[in-house]
């Protein structure tokens, strides 16, 4: 897929210090794409919008938090 016209953005909450973060790009006609924004010429994930919102839901809803 062609990523010239993607428009990367990073959670308000990563800080510049370089740490591990991701940037979506969620302006792609039909996808969704995430990379790693120390790598931003490296590989990209995509998905479709509906697997996306799943994920964000299932983030947002505490699904993946680890158990201690």
């Amino acid at each position: 897929m062609d990523l010239s016209a993607a428009v990367w953005r990073k959670s308000s909450l990563s800080g510049d210090n370089g740490g591990q973060c991701v940037e979506v790009a969620s302006n792609l006609p039909g996808a969704v794409a995430v990379r790693d924004s120390k790598d931003p010429d490296g590989p990209a994930l995509f998905f479709t919008p509906a697997e996306w919102r799943s994920f964000v839901g299932g983030v947002k809803s505490g699904t993946f938090d680890r158990l201690v």
